[in-house]
């Protein structure tokens, strides 16, 4: 019995060594040998891609944070392909692995949570198996490729809402909404008609422009928009529809991540004519109506609030009690019914201070304490508090705004708040436009008419180099400094959109998401800040879509040390300016590079 017994001991661990041996090879065929996790990048020369065509070995040495300065790094990591569309500080697994307690009731968990410098991903984020350069504007306002983001399961759960539609290798909008199942042309002229705008137009010629759509679902309300000189933020946040925003920025609307939940919009006060809720399944009445709040803080003098809910129309009793609740809210916030059709209610809110001060003592909500800045918003939290107007703009009853296009080159009303005079705005938006037609002539060879769509100004200032794209067919997201002068009111008030923003952080959007990146000086305050440089390129790549371009002006010295990095980013130079005009930073270089379209071994080998 002893022998039996050693011996069968024998082969069973001869059996589980076996099978050891076997899991090593699989591993180190699978890990080692294609290096899944960490893909050297092949060019697509099988697929007429182009681009280099060796030295694809990794150096593991640039895989960490700030690299020395006298390193140029061969290659960064690749990540592993289930990140293909990472989005850092909007990471459902790192807030998992950290165990944030965050309340769920308050949407916390879709608020921003960047990782620690530790938890970064130092790697370029792949594009997915088979990725084809976007569809161009503006026939990708009604198709994109369905490779380029494979997931179909809001056209099976929306089929009855005409979201989206999926037909063979491509997926097609037809417009629908949740309330405009048969079009938002025809909900939008709807709109214009109980406006009793002219000629159902909902610009009201020209004086509405900036529209905020919270819970835009794929942005088909912001994108037939556009036809009508408007300009719409979407905003949605990364939840069970978690690819409504991604598919909104492949099909070339303006569209960003975003929640209420307990932080500020990053958006300053009065920055839109008219928001708008189409079933966006939002609880106004929670915490004292504190969401319904900042949405009057980002409204204009005098803008509107479209609400298309069943709380408008129905007649159930839980629909009746909400409606009941949320009108006598608005009341008490001096909001007026200016039309109500059908599903559809839209309130406006006053001119002037006169209502607020005409309230009961004590009525709620209050009014903000006065040293509650309107315009602070990264990192604030919301207050249930009225934002009342200054003693000028109670004077002035209304935004004082000159119809669009012509408030894109009038000096805007807010100018005063930064000193700044009517004389060094116009200097500003000349200079730009100059600026532009440089940067246009250096790009000339690579870019036609329908190359770029989706652009981002990283320090946008006053909003000049946007306003300097007026006659292209793009759309511009201008970012302003958390710790610098708050110009983005002054963005707004010129007709054009964007939001506050460390750039220390990763922004709130997908992978591949802009044509053009302007980056005037931002990798120099970044050096300042003593936030990674290196950090930066790579979210920089993050965000560029592949055969996408990147406008750097800085110093000589910020250009030198991205050229280190051209090689492992796979960027390639497209030209070079000494600056010459006049200004203060004319010891600024423009520097212009262009993303190559690459694919990972394992996207060519499923290709094949």
């Amino acid at each position: 019995m002893k022998g039996r017994s050693d011996g069968g001991q024998k082969k069973r661990v001869i059996a589980l060594v076996c099978v050891a041996a076997v899991v090593l090879v699989f591993v180190y065929l699978f890990y080692g040998s294609s290096d899944h996790r960490a893909s050297a990048i092949e060019y697509g020369r099988k697929l007429g891609l182009g681009g280099d065509d060796d030295d694809t070995k990794q150096d593991d040495t640039s895989s960490s944070f700030g690299v020395d300065d006298g390193f140029t790094p061969r290659s960064f990591p690749v990540c592993d392909d289930r990140h293909s569309e990472l989005i850092p500080c909007l990471d459902r697994n790192l807030i998992y692995q950290m165990r944030l307690k965050l309340d769920l009731s308050l949407m916390e968990h879709y608020e921003r949570h960047c990782p620690p410098p530790e938890r970064r991903f130092n790697c370029l984020i792949p594009p997915p198996n088979g990725y084809k350069v976007p569809i161009k504007w503006p026939k990708s306002r009604d198709e994109v490729w369905k490779v380029n983001i494979p997931h179909t399961h809001l056209a099976h759960e929306k089929s009855d809402q005409n979201w989206m539609v999926v037909k063979g290798d491509k997926i097609n909008f037809p417009g629908g909404g949740t309330h405009f199942h048969y079009g938002a042309d025809k909900y939008i002229a709807s709109m214009a008609n109980m406006l009793n705008y002219p000629n159902n137009v909902l610009n009201n010629g020209g004086r509405l422009r900036t529209v905020f759509d919270v819970g835009c679902g794929v942005a088909s309300f912001g994108g037939y928009l556009l036809s009508s000189d408007i300009l719409t933020m979407s905003l949605a946040p990364n939840d069970v529809h978690q690819n409504q925003i991604q598919f909104a920025l492949e099909r070339g609307i303006p569209a960003s991540l975003g929640v209420l939940g307990t932080k500020r919009l990053p958006y300053p006060s009065r920055s839109f004519e008219l928001s708008h809720c189409s079933r966006c399944r939002i609880d106004w009445l929670q915490r004292d109506g504190i969401l319904l709040l900042e949405l009057d803080r980002v409204l204009r003098p005098g803008g509107y609030f479209a609400y298309s809910s069943p709380e408008a129309y129905a007649q159930d009793e839980e629909d009746l009690r909400i409606w009941r609740e949320m009108s006598a809210l608005v009341e008490r916030m001096c909001w007026k019914i200016a039309a109500k059709r059908n599903q559809t209610v839209i309130w406006q809110k006053p001119l002037t201070n006169d209502c607020y001060l005409e309230r009961e003592p004590g009525t709620q909500p209050p009014l903000c304490r006065s040293d509650n800045d309107p315009d602070a918003v990264w990192g604030v939290n919301m207050e249930a508090c009225i934002t009342s107007y200054s003693d000028h703009d109670h004077k002035t009853k209304g935004s004082g705004l000159a119809p669009w296009p012509a408030r894109l080159t009038s000096p805007p009303p807010r100018l005063a708040d930064f000193g700044y005079s009517t004389g060094m705005f116009e200097k500003d938006t000349e200079l730009w436009r100059q600026r532009v037609d440089t940067y246009w002539d250096l790009l000339s060879p690579r870019i036609e008419s329908d190359t770029v769509r989706n652009i981002m100004d990283m320090k946008a200032s006053m909003g000049s180099f946007a306003a300097a794209l007026k006659e292209k067919d793009v759309w511009v997201m201008n970012v302003v400094p958390e710790d610098g002068p708050n110009t983005l009111k002054l963005i707004y008030d010129r007709g054009l959109m964007g939001a506050v923003h460390s750039w220390c952080e990763a922004f709130s959007t997908y992978p591949r998401t802009y044509d053009l990146l302007h980056a005037w000086d931002i990798i120099s305050d970044i050096k300042k800040k003593g936030c990674s440089e290196v950090d930066l390129l790579l979210e920089m790549d993050r965000i560029l879509r592949p055969s996408g371009f990147i406008i750097i002006r800085d110093k000589q010295r910020v250009v030198d040390f991205v050229k280190k990095y051209l090689k492992a980013l796979h960027w390639e130079e497209v030209g070079t300016k000494t600056d010459s005009d006049s200004d203060q930073d004319s010891d600024n270089v423009v520097f212009i590079v262009q993303k190559k379209l690459w694919l990972t071994s394992e996207s060519l080998r499923d290709m094949e």
